[in-house]
């Protein structure tokens, strides 16, 4: 075999491993890519069905509820235009409080959010800046309605 058709296998070769190196790569990153949502956006079907995805916004007042087998919760989120009922199964963070931000992670089956993973937010005044613009636009979107 003469050298150059040795190192045009051998360039081959590195083509392909370096091929199956991305498809692996690219295919992990998109099977743990998480996009985030707002309740508004759940609602209108903008969602994945049977896919985790992030959802956000304030905790509604009063709709903490504990279920009968002790760790398993339900509240309510809303964007101040749309709620989601959300459950979840384990400890709630000790910053989550009714009024107050969160975001959580899991899957949509058309009625009711299963999360998989509740975030609190860390202070007074910090919400997440995809949390902040859903509420942002859902206040324009209720102030328009009532101007109409």
């Amino acid at each position: 075999m003469s050298p150059r058709r040795k190192r045009m296998f051998w360039l081959a070769g590195a083509l392909v491993t370096l091929s199956l190196v991305a498809f692996f790569v690219v295919n992990a990153f998109r099977e743990n890519l998480v996009f985030f949502y707002s309740p508004t956006q759940v609602i209108a079907g903008e969602a994945p069905q049977g896919r985790a995805f992030r959802i956000g916004g304030m905790v509604v007042d009063k709709s903490l509820q504990r279920q009968s087998d002790g760790v398993t919760m339900q509240f309510a989120v809303t964007d101040t235009d749309k709620t989601i009922t959300v459950r979840y199964k384990g400890l709630l963070p000790d910053l989550f409080k009714e009024g107050k931000g969160v975001v959580a992670q899991g899957s949509w089956d058309g009625t009711l959010f299963t999360a998989t993973e509740v975030l609190a937010k860390h202070d007074e005044n910090y919400m997440p800046p995809e949390a902040q613009d859903a509420v942002n636009k859902a206040h324009q979107k209720a102030a328009e309605k009532r101007a109409n």
